[in-house]
C-alpha cells in the first residue's frame, strides 16, 4: 500500500512537471513569436526612415541651384541627416531592446524631420525653385516617405504594445524574467513636443 503511495505521488509530481514545463515553453514561444513580430516591423520603419534618408542629397542638390538659397537651412538638413547615419551606425539590430538606443534614434531622426519641414518652409519664398520638376518630383516623394512613416511607426508602436502586455501578464512576467534582456519591454515612439503630425510639405 505504502508504495502504491508513493508511486502515485512521484506521478503526480512528474504530471506537474511536465505540465509546468508545457506552460513554460507555450509562454516562452509566445513571446518569442510576439518578439519576432516587433522585430519584423522596426525593420520596416527602418526601411522608410532609409527611404527618406535616401531623398535628402538630391533634395539638398535641387535646392542648392536656387539663387541666394539660405545656407544654414542646408546646412542643418546635412548635419541632421549625418546625426541619423551615425546613431543607425551603431547597434541598430537590437535597439528595439534598449530604450537609451532607441530614444537617441528618435531624437536624430525628430532632428532630421524638423530640418527638412525647415527646408521646405522657407523654399516658399523661391516661386522659381517651386516650378522646377525635380523639385515637385522630390517634394512629392517626401510627402508619401513622411506618411509612410508616420503609418510604420504606428504599426511598431502597435506591436509593441502586444509584447508588452504580454510580457507584463502575470504568470510571463516571471518567465520572461529569467532570459534577462532577450524579452525586455519595448520602447515606443513618442510625437516631437508640439508636434502631433507629419511635416508639411505641401507644395
Amino acid at each position: 500500500m505504502g508504495k502504491k503511495i508513493a508511486v502515485g505521488i512521484l506521478g503526480g509530481i512528474a504530471l506537474v512537471g511536465i505540465i509546468i514545463g508545457f506552460s513554460i515553453s507555450g509562454t516562452y514561444n509566445s513571446l518569442v513569436q510576439l518578439d519576432q513580430a516587433t522585430q519584423a516591423q522596426w525593420a520596416q520603419v527602418q526601411n522608410t526612415y532609409q527611404r527618406r534618408a535616401d531623398l535628402v542629397p538630391n533634395l539638398v542638390a535641387t535646392v542648392k541651384g536656387a539663387a541666394n538659397f539660405e545656407q544654414g537651412t542646408l546646412t542643418a538638413v546635412t548635419e541632421a541627416r549625418a546625426k541619423v547615419g551615425q546613431v543607425t551606425s551603431g547597434a541598430v539590430e537590437n535597439i528595439a531592446r534598449d530604450p537609451a538606443a532607441f530614444k537617441r534614434y528618435q531624437q536624430a531622426q525628430d532632428g532630421l524631420s524638423s530640418a527638412l519641414s525647415r527646408l521646405i518652409a522657407v523654399s516658399e519664398n523661391y516661386p522659381q525653385l517651386r516650378a522646377t520638376a525635380n523639385f515637385r518630383d522630390l517634394q512629392a516623394q517626401l510627402e508619401g516617405t513622411e506618411n509612410r512613416i508616420t503609418v510604420e511607426r504606428q504599426r511598431f508602436n502597435e506591436a509593441a504594445q502586444a509584447f508588452n502586455t504580454r510580457r507584463e501578464s502575470f504568470p510571463t512576467v516571471v518567465i520572461a524574467g529569467f532570459f534577462g534582456s532577450k524579452f525586455a519591454v519595448k520602447p515606443y515612439f513618442q510625437g516631437q513636443p508640439g508636434s502631433e503630425k507629419a511635416p508639411e510639405v505641401r507644395f
